[in-house]
């Protein structure tokens, strides 16, 4: 292999290192002390405090009163947000939604402690933004079968989260990559179909 081409292989290994003790601690059945821990990552406890630090500050982990660390419940609420989706099919629902429409929005359904106790995407095409009297958003409708179901914003967590592209004029909806791209598709399109039936 050249040296270009370990170059462009070459990664952060402060990174991998790092993403070694989350592993193990997905992997383990339950908190661990910092000696396992960094026993099982194969490093130095020093080394590995450092790196805790850093994901605890990042809320990817954390520390109970016995000193022992474990992954931010998060990370099992996003392992497995409902029972008929994954991890993966939850960020291509979001991906997929974000990329085609330039919105995606996640139902935080209420759980029995502070986190949600699961995680729906919901479909782009039929959500409306409710905006108040002083524009900003008070609520969200979402329509199936004729009929609204509306998530209100009141001074607890919203119960929607609304990811969306930026839009230089709409405060509510973000930008389809496609509607950008709409003109250069419709020629894209005409040609083709001009081209085809010239040679039918």
């Amino acid at each position: 292999m050249t040296p270009e081409g370990d170059k462009e292989r070459a990664g952060i290994q402060s990174v991998e290192v790092g993403f070694a003790l989350l592993d193990v601690l997905a992997q383990a059945p339950g908190p661990l002390m910092l000696r396992d821990l960094a026993s099982a990552a194969g490093m130095s406890a020093a080394k590995a405090h450092r790196y805790l630090v850093s994901f605890q500050r990042l809320s990817l982990v954390v520390q109970d009163a016995n000193t022992r660390y474990d992954l931010h419940p998060l990370w099992d609420l996003i392992r497995r947000p409902n029972g008929a989706q994954g991890r993966a099919e939850l960020f291509e629902a979001i991906y997929g939604f974000l990329l085609l429409t330039g919105n995606a929005y996640v139902e935080a359904v209420p759980g029995a402690g502070p986190l949600p106790g699961e995680l729906h995407v919901l479909r782009s095409d039929r959500m409306n933004v409710v905006p108040g009297a002083d524009g900003w958003p008070v609520a969200y409708d979402y329509l199936v079968g004729g009929r609204a179901h509306r998530f209100a914003l009141g001074e607890g967590a919203s119960p929607i989260c609304h990811i969306k592209s930026f839009h230089p004029q709409d405060d509510h909806y973000g930008l389809s990559p496609l509607h950008a791209a709409a003109v250069a598709l419709d020629v894209h399109g005409s040609a083709a179909s001009w081209s085809k039936a010239l040679l039918d």
